[in-house]
């Protein structure tokens, strides 16, 4: 069999070397005894063979990218995509001079939520016809797709903005839950005396032409896990507040896109 020519990349190169060299740096500046280095490789394998890896990507490392990347760019500050997004959630349909509905079960069990939001550029310009995927958890904390119950584009869909970038949303207001901690994520966290918990949010991911794709979540003041995220993923200018409307709640939030 021919063996494969794989084309040298020199960002790889880059990024690879210099990987090496902070963790070397790391394991000479918390001077490991081979006992511990050994049990931090297997704990390493464990994650890996339970496909944790990307969760706790997710919850350690992703936050902090996007910190270096844009808390001094104007626009609206991205959040985690997190482990429970999927691709291909329906198109919501809309009734005339009524919000769109998310995805969802007849009975769907929760405090209904009319969410509204208003999409621009950094110039100001309303961003008309901008794509808005929107997802979030059940009234038991779970996610359609993963260990929720609901089908599987349950609370879950796509819609887009109006020609003055405004769009409104009838769901049910999301809950707190932990993250999946049964497993070496679990360990680690009982390892840093860690609670799993992250606050009750909205995820929401906007395409504009033109412009970044922006993806974000959106938090409600009064949640007590807001300050101690274990995903660090609160952003001030991301939290908003949950109002008592017409036997039901409202929330609302500005969302600013940045120019490609």
């Amino acid at each position: 069999m021919q063996k494969q020519v794989v084309k040298k990349n020199e960002r790889v190169e880059e990024v690879f070397n210099l990987f090496i060299k902070h963790v070397q740096n790391f394991l000479k500046e918390a001077k490991l005894n081979h006992e511990e280095y050994t049990n931090f490789v297997n704990w390493a394998d464990r994650l890996g063979r339970a496909g944790e890896l990307p969760l706790y990507a997710d919850v350690f490392l992703e936050t902090h990218v996007l910190r270096a990347m844009y808390t001094d760019k104007p626009g609206t500050q991205p959040s985690l995509l997190g482990p429970y997004y999927i691709e291909g959630s329906p198109e919501v349909e809309k009734e005339p001079g009524k919000p769109y509905t998310l995805t969802q079960r007849p009975d769907e069990a929760g405090e209904v939520l009319i969410f509204k939001g208003n999409v621009s550029s950094t110039d100001g310009m309303p961003l008309a016809n901008a794509k808005v995927e929107m997802w979030q958890n059940d009234n038991t904390g779970k996610y359609s797709a993963f260990d929720a119950d609901a089908p599987k584009y349950n609370l879950r869909g796509h819609f887009f903005t109006d020609e003055d970038g405004n769009f409104e949303v009838k769901s049910i207001v999301p809950l707190p839950y932990s993250i999946p901690d049964q497993g070496p994520t679990g360990e680690f966290l009982e390892y840093m005396d860690q609670h799993p918990m992250r606050p009750a949010h909205l995820h929401f991911m906007f395409e504009a032409d033109g412009h970044e794709t922006l993806i974000t979540q959106v938090f409600f003041e009064g949640d007590k896990w807001l300050e101690t995220d274990v995903a660090d993923g609160v952003r001030t200018e991301l939290v908003t507040s949950l109002e008592d409307k017409n036997n039901c709640k409202e929330a609302s939030l500005k969302f600013v896109m940045r120019r490609e």
